[in-house]
């Protein structure tokens, strides 16, 4: 018997598969209507928006959802028109529909939540749309300055939070993973029937034991590529944001991608978003120029921008290049030194002289516009990057353009690891960031000054004691060793009291005390059952070398004093 309740249930799960199926056609939508603009005479990028309108306006329909149906209404009456050669596609026509988009990604989820009344915005993009269909009006309120641009932004946000909570999979991955579970069940049958009764039959039970072990990593393989997601859900949003952004400042600007189809763990689409948005505006709104400085420099008076990725030793690799006018090194170095960040007379490589714009409130812009500034909120990209347990690196060539490299881990689910340990306590250090093992030498051991260096085979290896950046009470190990790690911006020696070895391990979050402490990203259960920090060591290096360019800075400037 089928009960009132169960009713309600079932009307619960067909709105929820309603929300992730509209949300999967409005982006649909948005692209054909991009292309649409760039090829009116598109007939099957055209019937594309019509169905995708036509589908939504039909399931609205069916669930009561009354907003929703009478903006997809309006839409489809407008591209009716459209169809019959009655109107002909303007920018501003595209620019109306390409918010009536937007309107439906707010309106769903907020109908579906239960709030089906029509909010001022949403009335008046129903209205605007009847206006063109009804008059056929060529410009219907072009409107994309910065600040709607920030509203389309915020027109997604509440329906992303709800869609990031479902992943289509293939049925042929599931139907493996069931015959893992079963295969796993038979070799665990196998391991008990060796264990019990009188007699332990130990070739059996390790035989067994092995067999069960293969189909446990081949189901964890399974898991990890059934979460994987091609990049084209985080890169094609982006062909939408560069025209509006590139609008709004009065720019001709193109977006090339490339590798939209390679595929990351669906935890790491889910923050990607954000840095991704915000380094394409700062290459539109401060990097690229105006069609005429463009023209007058010899370049093209259309900016490119482009988008790529690819797979590179275990990691995925994303580089954002500009065409622009690119980073001024001196301008850089001037604002540094006059912050204190660089010692007078100071030559720093490029490498590190243009790591400065990562720093917290660095900018050598003169005016910061409302949507981005190169420098203004690089601190944040970064440290959005690096809480993936990735690293941002930039080059950049004056006149030519600039090149942000991100490199990011397949997964943020499981991570291989190499487990350290200070005095009672244990560490998991990334192992993509680990080079070698060496023991520390004597005359090291138990050196409490923080900027001792190591010879390692001619070249010199700062030292960073994690005792002393890790906060723990005083006394040392009587054989330290060195653990040497790498990032973007070159090695460096973990001084730790023991070296456990490699670990695979999966990764669990920290807790609300723990959330947000300097060097630590995560924690885990070894195979010891002890749970264990994993450190960040981008930001442990990062900070030791912050502290020591603030020494330099110092010693520099008592130097000076001294010489006056």
């Amino acid at each position: 018997m089928v009960t009132g309740d169960d009713l309600t249930l079932d009307l619960d799960a067909v709105r929820q598969v309603f929300l992730v199926e509209s949300m999967e056609g409005l982006a649909e939508m948005e692209g054909a209507l991009l292309e649409l603009e760039r090829d009116p005479g598109s007939t099957e990028a055209l019937h594309l928006v019509f169905r995708q309108a036509h589908t939504i306006k039909g399931g609205a329909a069916t669930l009561g959802l009354t907003t929703v149906a009478d903006v997809a209404h309006a839409i489809e009456d407008l591209l009716e028109r459209l169809r019959s050669g009655e109107q002909s596609l303007t920018s501003e026509l595209a620019t109306l529909l390409l918010q009536a988009v937007d309107a439906l990604r707010d309106a769903i989820p907020a109908a579906i939540d239960g709030d089906g009344q029509q909010d001022a915005a949403t009335q008046r993009v129903i209205a605007r749309l009847g206006d063109a269909s009804a008059v056929g009006l060529a410009a219907a309120h072009h409107d994309t300055d910065a600040s709607s641009i920030g509203r389309l932004d915020a027109a997604g946000s509440s329906a992303r939070s709800t869609r990031t909570r479902t992943l289509r999979v293939d049925s042929a991955k599931l139907d493996r993973l069931l015959d893992l579970s079963g295969e796993i069940a038979i070799a665990r049958g196998r391991l008990r029937q060796a264990l019990e009764g009188g007699m332990v039959d130990a070739d059996a039970a390790l035989s067994a034991l092995w067999e069960a072990d293969g189909l446990h990593q081949e189901m964890q393989e399974e898991v990890m590529r059934a979460r994987m997601v091609p990049l084209a859900q985080v890169f094609r949003p982006l062909v939408r944001m560069m025209r509006d952004v590139s609008m709004s400042q009065g720019k001709l600007a193109r977006l090339v991608i490339e590798g939209e189809d390679v595929e990351v763990d669906m935890t790491v689409i889910e923050h990607l978003r954000d840095p991704l948005t915000h380094m394409l505006r700062n290459a539109v709104d401060h990097g690229l120029e105006h069609p005429g400085v463009r023209q007058a420099a010899g370049k093209s008076p259309v900016g490119t921008v482009s988008v790529s990725a690819r797979h590179e030793r275990g990691n995925v690799v994303i580089d954002v290049h500009d065409d622009g006018v690119g980073l001024s090194r001196e301008r850089i170095l001037a604002r540094a030194t006059r912050a204190g960040l660089v010692a007078e007379g100071v030559e720093p490589s490029d490498v590190d002289a243009y790591r400065l714009i990562f720093l917290p409130g660095f900018s050598t812009a003169e005016q910061i516009t409302d949507l981005s500034g190169r420098g203004v909120g690089m601190d944040v990209v970064r440290r959005n990057v690096e809480a993936l347990r990735g690293t941002i690196a930039l080059s950049s060539v004056e006149g030519q353009g600039t090149t942000i490299t991100i490199r990011l881990p397949l997964t943020l689910a499981i991570i291989q690891g190499f487990a350290v340990g200070i005095g009672e306590e244990a560490y998991l250090v990334p192992l993509d960031a680990v080079t070698e093992c060496l023991g520390l030498p004597e005359d090291l051991r138990g050196s409490s000054d923080p900027y001792a260096v190591l010879n390692l085979r001619g070249e010199v290896l700062p030292l960073v004691r994690l005792r002393q950046r890790l906060g723990h009470d005083g006394g040392h190990h009587r054989k330290e060793s060195v653990l040497v790690v790498r990032d973007d911006h070159g090695a460096a020696g973990l001084v730790v009291d023991a070296l456990h070895g490699e670990s695979q391990a999966v990764i669990k979050p920290l807790g609300r005390m723990l959330t947000g402490t300097p060097g630590v990203s995560g924690s885990t259960i070894l195979g010891n059952g002890r749970v264990a920090l994993i450190l960040d060591v981008p930001a442990i290096l990062e900070e030791a070398r912050a502290d020591q360019r603030r020494r330099t800075a110092a010693d520099a400037a008592v130097s000076h004093a001294a010489s006056d």
